[in-house]
């Protein structure tokens, strides 16, 4: 069996009165992600950690910020196709494992949702998904509410 890791990070603006959607679900705040697409830096940080461990570029290689195809669109379905992706090289994720950095809100509350939406597009277990939290202790401009960040690492394995 080969097995490969991947790494992915992701950042985004915050903006007063935008949607905040993490994981593919909305978050109750009054910012939310700014990006061409719906901001998901978390969807984001994993769709890099699975192309990279397959060698296939990077999230804005496949899906480019200067294409309007791509505007709007649910990060779910650009993880979809990373999943479709790594398949054509026959590789299947092993396990997902991620780091939200933010200050606001409380993600705990939104972490079962989070790794049900996960599982669903990418066909893993929930117990194969890792989604934690931390705050950048009020500093720097994740402490200023500025904006918001996701790391993310993935196994990948092909028989």
């Amino acid at each position: 069996m080969k097995m490969k890791v991947g790494f992915g990070f992701d950042v985004h603006q915050m903006k007063e009165g935008h949607p905040f959607v993490l994981g593919g679900v909305t978050l109750d705040h009054h910012a939310g992600a700014f990006g061409h697409s719906d901001a998901d830096v978390l969807v984001h940080a994993i769709c890099d950690a699975i192309l990279g461990a397959a060698n296939l570029e990077d999230i804005g290689y496949h899906f480019p910020n200067t294409d309007a195809k791509w505007k709007g669109i649910s990060s779910l379905l650009l993880l979809k196709e990373c999943v479709r992706l790594i398949g054509e090289k026959g590789f299947e994720i092993g396990n997902i494992d991620a780091m939200l950095v933010l200050e606001a809100p409380k993600i705990k509350p939104y972490i079962p949702a989070m790794k049900e939406h996960l599982a669903e597009v990418t066909g893993l277990d929930l117990d194969d998904i890792s989604i934690k939290a931390t705050t950048n202790e009020t500093m720097g401009f994740i402490g200023r509410e500025e904006g918001v960040v996701a790391y993310a690492v993935c196994l990948i394995s092909k028989s």
